[in-house]
């Protein structure tokens, strides 16, 4: 390896051509790195004192031993958003003095000539540097002074712009700022393919993982070390139809989850999401398959993870059942369901019996929410489920798989399921439109679009009913109105809510729009009727939670046949606790207060596990967000966050960071009463979000 320290003009003259690798990203600089270069220069033009401005690295390698070009051409593996920003203000510059009509020091002709040509050269060696794919076409129309092609870059054309608004804008003399470019200093790094291995000091260059993604990292490693005929086809056939299938990774996170399950498939094992690329390292290593080979793999499940998580099914049997497991937001089930994908496409499964499993796994996953099941180790249990089940005999194996499964692991049976779907608060489940459109449209071939409906309090939320109300619920009105206002059997859907409003229940029925005028199947029933109180909520409610055992059915096998798939050797489950362990402060009001509390951390996701320890409640994502501590007159809340992250207009939270506590963070708050629920709650989720995605 050589280094130098170089003048970046003087390091641009000379025929030779600068390559960016196919697998390098694409241009990404925005107007604000290109701001901060133009306040650099600017400075660097006016400042006499200042002899040189350093701006980075820019490490190469010739292209091939076997190049016979006359023209050198090097492959520039760091260095490439510097390099072409700075092209483009060259030729912003070159454009300037074109227009002006004035004598500078230097000339359009010189600069193109000097710094963004081969001006002997023709064709592609003309240019001096060449970037990948519409980047280049983009670039080359610009260079070339020619229409932009029909799909190009928006990054090369707005920062090729600023330049040029910057130029016309600023009124700085073109001498100057032509001066101040010539300041700007490069570290000159040359590789020796013989000596030097481009890929360590490639990741020595980025090891802060700043700059680059996950995926950035494994392109880079896949590819760097092959010649580029190889590097071509790899490209070409398999990774950039990979990346147009994500959206030509504008968001690289969904492509680094997507690796992370793709290694949770090959190795059973969770790598944490933002060590992907070291996991994929050491899997390649320990893989026998060769690099060529470890690719086409990729691209086969990458194809399985768009069609489970952009539901680009084609069939629109399989796609819709997708777009209900999406609606949970599972993202734990996808090394199942990538590796189950595949076995359907080998035919390893029929389609009646995919699309059966699909909906396993979506009841499955709803039936534990609806029950408040934490889902400790969610991410586990489907890392390992393939590996329980016998492929021969699919969809039964799973299915006794699954019922196998107890304590916090468990399917919910359907005496549970029915029990506590009737009692949950619907209203404030975060999948609320999911249920009700899934109870409605149920055996049901002209498909009601519940988005374009709104949801119904039957009994009205108005705390303060009417005297009609009153009379229909009955002496206990308030006790009734509390208990049920939210749950199943007091919710429906109308696209009348505001003409609905508090009316009595008669006039809700009777009006235009109103129950008995409605076109849906879950108003039926209520156009029959003529009071609404607490036998009829719970009449309906219990109607409605025999109906959701058929949308979200359980496995339906012998006790014999299930017996055959125990496992004789599983190690005893670790010591579980649960809320009877925390009995002495948990009771009357302070267990009333829990409860609803409970409720409503449990609401804020299908992701949210809880999880009873031996001094505390656990509710985590990823991991603890908040644990509540009981105690006598309180409950006594730790929020997994640093006391400077959280907003707390109040004033009501305590820094404990320099306190022994138990529970996880530096933030505590404490509730009393129900009346602060809306004010805690308003805190919690702020720790939810700052931890749902971290894993």
């Amino acid at each position: 390896m050589k280094a130098s320290e170089t003048n970046f003009l003087k390091f641009l003259q000379g025929t030779k051509q600068f390559m960016i690798p196919i697998y390098q990203r694409k241009y990404s600089w925005t107007t604000k790195q290109c701001r901060q270069l133009w306040d650099d220069t600017i400075r660097a033009a006016e400042d006499d004192n200042v002899k040189g401005h350093f701006i980075g690295s820019i490490v190469y390698i010739e292209r091939s031993l076997y190049q016979i070009s006359a023209v050198p051409q090097l492959l520039v593996i760091d260095g490439q958003q510097r390099m072409t920003t700075l092209t483009l203000f060259l030729l912003a510059l070159g454009k300037a003095i074109e227009e002006s009509g004035k004598s500078y020091e230097i000339t359009k002709k010189k600069i193109m000539s000097y710094y963004l040509t081969n001006s002997e050269e023709d064709d592609e060696l003309y240019h001096k540097l060449i970037l990948t794919k519409n980047d280049n076409n983009t670039h080359v129309s610009l260079i070339l002074d020619k229409p932009l092609p029909d799909e190009y870059s928006n990054r090369i054309v707005d920062n090729f712009n600023f330049f040029k608004n910057m130029i016309k804008d600023s009124g700085v003399d073109l001498n100057n700022l032509y001066k101040g470019i010539s300041k700007l200093i490069v570290v000159d790094i040359s590789l020796d393919r013989d000596h030097d291995n481009p890929q360590l000091i490639f990741e020595s260059l980025n090891s802060t993982g700043l700059d680059l993604s996950q995926a950035d990292l494994i392109r880079n490693y896949i590819l760097m070390g092959l010649e580029p005929k190889e590097q071509s086809e790899l490209y070409t056939d398999y990774w950039y139809p990979m990346e147009k299938s994500f959206g030509n990774l504008n968001d690289s996170t969904i492509f680094d989850r997507f690796m992370r399950d793709f290694l949770i498939v090959k190795t059973g094992r969770i790598p944490n999401v933002n060590d992907v690329y070291s996991s994929f390292k050491d899997y390649v290593n320990q893989s026998s398959k060769t690099i060529q080979e470890v690719v086409k793999d990729i691209y086969r499940y990458s194809s399985h993870y768009v069609k489970v998580a952009f539901q680009k099914e084609k069939d629109k049997e399989i796609n819709q059942v997708l777009k209900d497991i999406n609606t949970l937001k599972v993202d734990v089930s996808y090394p199942f369901l990538m590796e189950v994908y595949d076995d359907y496409e080998q035919q390893l499964l029929s389609k009646k019996d995919f699309i059966a499993l699909l909906r396993l796994v979506e009841s499955y996953v709803f039936r534990r929410a609806i029950c408040g099941v934490p889902t400790n180790s969610l991410n586990k249990t489907f890392a390992t489920l393939s590996k329980e089940i016998k492929k021969e005999n699919y969809l039964e194996s799973i299915s006794a798989v699954l019922l196998l499964k107890d304590s916090y692991k468990r399917f919910p049976r359907n005496d549970e399921f029915v029990r506590e779907l009737a009692i949950k608060d619907v209203y404030n489940f975060r999948n609320r439109n999911y249920v009700l459109k899934k109870l409605e449209n149920f055996n049901r071939k002209e498909i009601v679009d519940i988005e374009s409906y709104t949801i119904e309090h039957i009994m009205p939320q108005n705390t303060n009913l009417s005297t009609e109300w009153r009379q229909d619920l009955g002496s206990s009105w308030e006790e009734i109105h509390n208990t049920y206002l939210h749950t199943l059997g007091n919710l429906t859907l109308t696209r009348y809510n505001s003409e609905l409003s508090d009316r009595p229940f008669k006039e809700k029925r009777d009006m235009i729009g109103g129950f008995a005028d409605s076109p849906l199947r879950l108003n039926r029933e209520l156009s029959k009727l003529d009071k609404w109180n607490e036998q009829e909520i719970n009449a309906r409610a219990k109607k409605l939670s025999e109906l959701a055992l058929e949308v979200w059915g359980y496995p339906s096998l012998s006790d014999d046949i299930v017996s055959t798939y125990k496992n004789k050797n599983i190690s005893k489950e670790a010591v579980v606790y649960t809320i009877e362990d925390h009995a002495e402060y948990l009771q009357g009001e302070m267990l009333n207060l829990f409860n609803e509390l409970r409720k409503r951390i449990c609401n804020l996701d299908s992701s949210v596990r809880e999880e009873f320890k031996k001094l505390y409640i656990a509710y985590k994502t990823s991991t603890n967000f908040v644990d509540i501590v009981p105690q006598k007159s309180r409950l006594r809340l730790s929020l997994n966050m640093l006391f400077n992250e959280i907003h707390d207009p109040k004033g009501i939270c305590k820094d404990v960071s320099n306190l022994g506590r138990w529970g996880n963070g530096d933030v505590e708050v404490a509730i009393s009463s129900l009346n602060e629920i809306e004010d805690v709650m308003f805190l919690i989720k702020q720790s939810f979000d700052k931890h749902r995605d971290e894993d």
